[in-house]
């Protein structure tokens, strides 16, 4: 058969279900092979950005791999900023390329570069399919290495010639591993640590909301009322009405929820990424007792230094404590009293502008009661990057794990609304509603068009501040002013018109929760522009710069 229809079955043998993309003249022969799956379903999308973070969405939801698919050249550098954000942010993702015959890769030739060579800093591993007869090994190698943890993005590039030469090579089964998993003796370490703390604390990482850990961190945490601080990533990973759910982490400024770690004599770390936050917000003075729990050993860092490692298979590293819990049989003698107060103070803050009612612009903690209230526990909120970011993170809580997918350590903005596009196919019966600033929004806003003619239905907002508005933040925290970062809006309801999107402008606090209702109920893609009140910003960096510690 051709090497085409070989990659093809291959990637149908892995159980790939999905490829966006947009083909170009060297991946024709791929394309032609692709059409005649029934397995696969190609999404021409007009940007290989937004067919990225598209194929990343897809990862993070389900822990498969998607495509996502370039032409060599600019289609492949296109490409990277998503494959970038994917394997920072722990997704996995299949990135596909075409090339240049072999025989002219050696010299100057017209849109040749080395694809590989750009794309291995952003990639767990990328290869050129050289000889048809390796394609078999190569995908399986590629499926398997983006599954592994910790997730991310592998490249496969696949010369013209190559494509379409013959070969007599056959898919090759996938084989699935059970991944290694803590000794006994650090568990039991791990233990007695913990039953000798008087205010442990757990760290929840991106890596708590995958394979179980979720379900076995809650027991753990019902059996020993040991509260949770979750990063932007693991939202989610417990319940937000427990209480042991301490809320979220994260903002460079001291928040409310640092007082418990401040206050906690042992912190346990699960599937905790530093690239969300730093050991030095939280360690500065490297004096806390740390266990480390995650599938790979700690990152080494002067401010993250475990006297416990706890390697191997998260959720059974989890449940192998409790089971020891159980056997323990007694009560841990475990003092909650400041985390009770923490959550208490967190949940203060929540509420304090849900009863607002203001018009012309909108505070951000208003729009974010109002959007928790209309999400369902399964609902899935997309956060793009921006000052908006930081207010999501702070502000809106979560049921269940990956139901607010907020990009933290790559941090690439452009990433919501082909996100919502992704999520709206895995999920097509829940609501989906990205919410992007008016820059953000802007630089994919080509794929509206993509999500029309897919006809799926997302709600988009937009909070419109006319400006960059986390950098003015950033700016004026640093320096006490900003330079200029300001731009112009479109029409948004003449944009929304051009798309075939309904669209709706709030300008009064009262409005907002009736017009989402409406735009869900809208068959199609709806747009809803709010503007917002960023003066909330620096009375939120005031109000945080005064922060005193419950006791």
């Amino acid at each position: 058969m051709k090497a085409s229809d070989l990659f093809v079955q291959c990637l149908e043998a892995e159980g790939i279900e999905y490829i966006f993309g947009v083909p170009g003249e060297e991946n024709a022969d791929f394309m032609m092979s692709l059409e005649k799956s029934d397995k696969i379903r190609f999404i021409l999308t007009r940007h290989e950005q937004g067919a990225s973070f598209m194929a990343e969405i897809y990862g993070r939801l389900t822990g498969n791999p998607a495509g996502c698919l370039g032409t060599l050249g600019p289609g492949a550098t296109n490409l990277i900023t998503g494959v970038a954000d994917s394997n920072m942010d722990r997704a996995p993702m299949l990135v596909l390329t075409g090339q240049g015959a072999s025989t002219r890769l050696h010299k100057e030739s017209h849109q040749v570069m080395d694809v590989v060579e750009m794309f291995s800093p952003v990639t767990k591993w990328a290869t050129t399919v050289w000889h048809p007869d390796t394609i078999p090994e190569i995908v399986r190698k590629a499926v398997r290495v983006a599954r592994t943890e910790k997730p991310g993005a592998t490249l496969i590039e696949l010369p013209e010639d190559v494509a379409e030469e013959d070969t007599n090579a056959k898919p090759l089964d996938p084989r699935r591993f059970r991944r290694p998993v803590p000794a006994d003796k650090i568990v039991d370490q791990a233990f007695e640590l913990i039953k000798k703390a008087k205010r442990p604390l757990i760290l929840a990482g991106n890596g708590a909301i995958r394979k179980r850990a979720s379900k076995q961190l809650r027991l753990f945490c019902e059996k020993t009322g040991i509260g949770v601080i979750n990063t932007f990533m693991a939202k989610g990973c417990v319940d937000m009405d427990a209480d042991y759910c301490l809320f979220t982490i994260g903002l460079q400024a001291k928040d409310v929820v640092a007082c418990a770690i401040d206050a906690a004599d042992l912190v346990i770390t699960l599937g905790y990424d530093m690239v969300e936050y730093h050991p030095r917000l939280w360690n500065s003075r490297d004096d806390k007792e740390i266990i480390h729990i995650d599938f790979w050993p700690a990152e080494i860092d002067e401010n993250y230094h475990p006297g416990t490692e706890v390697v191997g298979d998260l959720a059974h590293a989890l449940w192998m404590l409790n089971e020891r819990v159980d056997a323990y049989g007694g009560e841990l003698p475990h003092d909650v009293a400041q985390q009770r107060a923490v959550r208490r103070d967190m949940i203060a803050e929540f509420e304090r502008h849900k009863d607002d009612d203001t018009e012309g612009s909108i505070r951000p903690q208003k729009v974010l009661w109002d959007c928790r209230q209309i999400m369902g526990p399964h609902d899935i909120l997309l956060s793009d990057v921006g000052a908006h970011k930081m207010w999501i993170a702070r502000q809106y809580q979560c049921h269940e794990p990956n139901t607010c997918l907020v990009p933290n350590g790559f941090c690439s903005m452009g990433f919501a609304l082909p996100g919502a596009i992704a999520a709206s196919l895995v999920y097509p019966d829940r609501r989906i509603l990205a919410i992007c600033g008016d820059a953000g929004f802007m630089m994919n806003v080509q794929e509206m068009e993509t999500a029309k003619r897919l006809g799926v239905n997302p709600v988009v907002m937009v909070w419109e501040d006319k400006a960059y508005g986390l950098i003015a933040w950033k700016q004026t925290n640093q320096f006490g002013r900003h330079t200029d970062l300001a731009f112009n809006s479109p029409d948004w309801h003449a944009l929304g018109q051009a798309f075939g999107w309904h669209s709706h402008y709030v300008s009064r606090s009262r409005d907002l929760t009736d017009t989402l209702e409406t735009a869900f109920a809208e068959s199609g893609p709806s747009l809803v522009v709010v503007p917002i009140d960023y003066r909330e910003n620096m009375l939120l960096t005031e109000r945080l710069g005064n922060i005193v510690c419950p006791i």
